[in-house]
């Protein structure tokens, strides 16, 4: 190369050519970017929306998880009390009126287990364990009265409702398979009622219905 030459390369159109290890594509840095503040008003939207989807699944849960019946209006007639403890499925001590009264549930029988002159019945440890479910010590009933108000043994006899939700405590002994049906006039108010939940019960082998031979 003659002295004093340019020791540049250029292209054919004049252009400084690049020597081929410089020609490589590098890509442009890039600056971080800084997350952008979180909106307040979406962020509580989206909060509230959430807890209304979780409280309406819980819900759910609760109504599945119920004994089956729908709610039902505590009647406006009778007498209100307080449990005080569950004897048998068929059979519970309430305070009223100041005093302790024992309670035959009318129309529906569970089997025996407190009488020591009968031997304890089938299904009837499961009976209580059920009445006892429904009706904790210091739940709220009311008393609803038929024609005769006791019976030979002077128990008060009454269709027991719960009165913080409604819950008709002898159709659910009868829906659920825990008793039998049992009719004794003039007390028939809700006879039909509580035969046709027996009789399902029956068909569906729920409760002694299918857990006691010679029930069915």
């Amino acid at each position: 190369m003659p002295t004093g030459a340019s020791t540049s390369t250029r292209g054919p159109w004049g252009a400084k050519a690049w020597p081929r290890h410089e020609r490589r594509w590098r890509p442009a840095s890039r600056q971080p970017r800084t997350p952008s503040p979180p909106l307040p008003d979406l962020d509580r939207r989206a909060g509230r929306a959430r807890a209304a989807f979780l409280a309406l699944i819980a819900c759910l849960g609760t109504v599945a998880s119920a004994c089956g019946s729908p709610p039902t209006a505590v009647p406006a007639d009778g007498r209100d009390a307080t449990v005080d403890r569950v004897v048998d499925g068929d059979t519970i001590v309430v305070s009223l009126a100041g005093s302790h009264e024992r309670v035959r549930l009318i129309g529906v029988d569970t089997p025996e287990t407190v009488d020591p002159h009968r031997p304890k019945g089938c299904y009837g440890k499961e009976a209580s364990a059920f009445t006892k479910s429904l009706l904790h010590h210091g739940t709220g009933v009311r008393l609803v009265l038929d024609v005769e108000e006791r019976d030979r043994y002077h128990r008060l006899l009454a269709y027991v409702y719960r009165t913080p939700d409604g819950t008709f405590v002898n159709a659910e002994l009868a829906r659920g398979g825990y008793a039998k049906e049992l009719r004794i006039a003039p007390n028939t108010s809700h006879a039909g009622e509580l035969r046709a939940l027996v009789e399902s019960a029956r068909r569906d082998r729920r409760g002694l219905w299918g857990a006691c031979s010679g029930s069915g």
